[in-house]
Parts: C-alpha cells; sequence; structure tokens
C-alpha cells in the first residue's frame, strides 16, 4: 500500500516542491487549503509544469485558525509535513496577526497527528528561530544549538512567531503522550524556481527588483536556501530513523540584497538598469522604513551578517546542497519564464 503523506499550506511555494519531492518518490499526497478545489487546481498545474505525475494528489480544506478539517486530514496518514505559516512581506502592527495563527496552526496539526497515530511528523521553520539570539560574539557560526530570544525589541513579528511556533512544536512532543517523532527543517532565505506566478515573500523580492521598485538595496546579508534543497530535507527528515528529535539548518552560503540583484542582472541582462544599483546607507533605511512598512522587515539585519553551518544536515541526512548562486539563478529565470520579470 502507497503510504499517504499530509503536507498542510499545499500552495505555497516551498510545500510544492515538498508535494513534488514527494509524488516523485512514490508517495500519495494529501495537501490542505482553505478551499480545496481551488488549492488542487493550483498544485496540480504546477506539478504539470514540474513534470509530475500529479494523480497520487488529493486536497482537503483546512485554516490554520479553525479546528474543523484537521482530525480528517490526519486520518490514514503515515507522515505529516507541517508547512503552512504566515509570511507577510509588510510586517503587520499587531504581533499576533501572525504569531496567533503560527502557534495555533502548528498544534492544530500535532494535535490531529497524534490522535491519528501519524508516527512522524516535520515542521517547517525557518533560521529565523536560530540566529536571533541573546548574544553572541561577532563571527559566531549559528547551529540547531541556538535559539532565537523572542523578548528583543528589535525582531519582526514574523521571527517572533516561527520561533514561538517551533517551541510550542517541541514542547508538545515532549509532553504529550503518544505524540509523533517530531523533526524540524530551518530554512535560510528560501530561492530556486518558482513553479507557477503565486509568488512567496522570498521570490517576491526579486520580482519587485526585476520590476524597477528599489533602485537602492538596504545593506543586509543573510543564509540562502535553495527550495529544492528545502524539499528534499524535509522527505530526508521524514524518514530517517536519525531525524527524530532534531533540527535540521537548510541553508547554504550567504547573499546580500544587492548581490540577488546583480545575480539577476547577470541572468537576465536586460534588467540591469532596474535592479538595485547601489546599498543604501542604514540611516537612509531607518528613515525610510518610517513610511514604507515592507522595509520594516529588515530592519534588524541592517549590517549585520549572520552565518549558519549545515553540518548536521550534510552528516546526518547525508545531503548535498546547491549553492546560493544556483538558486538565485534559477529562481530569476523561472520569473522570466513566467513572464514575471
Amino acid at each position: 500500500m502507497t503510504d499517504t503523506v499530509l503536507v498542510t499550506g499545499a500552495t505555497g511555494f516551498i510545500a510544492k516542491h515538498i508535494v513534488a519531492e514527494l509524488l516523485r518518490q512514490g508517495y500519495a499526497v494529501r495537501g490542505t487549503a482553505r478551499d480545496a478545489a481551488k488549492g488542487l487546481d493550483i498544485v496540480q498545474k504546477a506539478m504539470a509544469r514540474a513534470g509530475v505525475d500529479a494523480t497520487r494528489l488529493s486536497m482537503v480544506t483546512a485554516d490554520l485558525t479553525r479546528d474543523e478539517g484537521w482530525d480528517a486530514a490526519a486520518s490514514g496518514c503515515r507522515y505529516a509535513i507541517h508547512v503552512a505559516s504566515p509570511f507577510p512581506i509588510t510586517q503587520p502592527n499587531d504581533a499576533d496577526e501572525v504569531v496567533r495563527p503560527a502557534r495555533e496552526g502548528t498544534l492544530r496539526v500535532l494535535r490531529a497527528a497524534t490522535k491519528a497515530g501519524v508516527p512522524r511528523v516535520v515542521l517547517t521553520s525557518s533560521t529565523v528561530a536560530v540566529m536571533y539570539t541573546a548574544s553572541h560574539e561577532p563571527g559566531h557560526v549559528y547551529s540547531e544549538a541556538d535559539w532565537t530570544d523572542t523578548t528583543r525589541s528589535d525582531i519582526t513579528p514574523y521571527i517572533i512567531s516561527k520561533t514561538l511556533a517551533e517551541q510550542a512544536a517541541w514542547a508538545f512532543a515532549r509532553e504529550t503522550g503518544g505524540a509523533p517523532e517530531l523533526a524540524v527543517v530551518n530554512p535560510g532565505f528560501v530561492q530556486g524556481p518558482a513553479l507557477d506566478p503565486d509568488l512567496s515573500t522570498s521570490l517576491e523580492v526579486q520580482h519587485l527588483m526585476g520590476k524597477g521598485a528599489y533602485p537602492g538595496a538596504p545593506r543586509i546579508e543573510f543564509p540562502v536556501a535553495d527550495v529544492r534543497d528545502v524539499a528534499e530535507i524535509h522527505v530526508k527528515a521524514m524518514t530517517s530513523p536519525a531525524a527524530a528529535g532534531e533540527r535540521f539548518i537548510a541553508a547554504n552560503g550567504t547573499a546580500t540584497l544587492y548581490g540577488i540583484g546583480q545575480q539577476i542582472a547577470a541572468a537576465l541582462p536586460d534588467l540591469a538598469r532596474k535592479v538595485p544599483r547601489f546599498e543604501m546607507p542604514d540611516v537612509m533605511v531607518r528613515g525610510l522604513a518610517v513610511v514604507d512598512k515592507r522595509l520594516r522587515t529588515v530592519l534588524p539585519e541592517l549590517g549585520i551578517v549572520r552565518v549558519c553551518s549545515n553540518a548536521k544536515a550534510r552528516d546526518t541526512l547525508g545531503h548535498e546542497f546547491r549553492s546560493a548562486e544556483t538558486a538565485i539563478r534559477d529562481a530569476a529565470l523561472s520569473l522570466r519564464a513566467l513572464k514575471i520579470i
């Protein structure tokens, strides 16, 4: 009998690649979306673009903010991969707008998986749940042992939401009788090929650059993950005996926003005059963030380089990573193929 894997938020950028990887490996996939019929159509079209047979794909209706639907979604599944989580490009004034659905949605999925007897759940977290510690010496290389301090005043609601959701998941796994084994994947800034025009926040950055929205770029640098690596690591963490109870950073190398713009121009030379042509001084970014909420997301990053180790994913899961340059280039080329930039 073919094992069925529950994938939450199946219409998302990372989730569609996870669905594709699972289908390639012979699993049946049950995705969740707020509208099952619409979600199925979206993901089927994305699978066709990826060249993947979607006959073993089904979709059910479930919402992170509601209890209804989750027990049925998890019933009969061998594994669950919880990807769904809000990632706004503009940070809300009220942090609870992203914190509550992220944390409560994670617990809804874990409760349903426990009730259904699902042996293992893989949670999509983020390197932002790792990198904003209370203190560290310059040059510190972040690992799975590090945790973001959510009491810091300079971090965004999104960073808080990912950290609290992951911490809630680990607490549930420790404290709940019969809870599934838990494994967590912590991706960096996710690039790589889009499978349809419904862009993630991370690829929306390339879209805005390609449209000439930003003549200058904030002076920030962050770990980069290729979405194909992220998908493959989720599936490896789902089945590897050694992955139970472990976190895995999924990132390889770093990139600046200005550097991303330059790589877009290298891949698509006609965009050279549209991508950012200089790095903005930090004081300029802070001033502009007062009126441009999108810039508030990057304020904790200004002038800071955070480097993460991917040694655990390499050593425990045997994963070989694509380069950050490959991820950025292939993202740009896919957006051109989709006629987005």
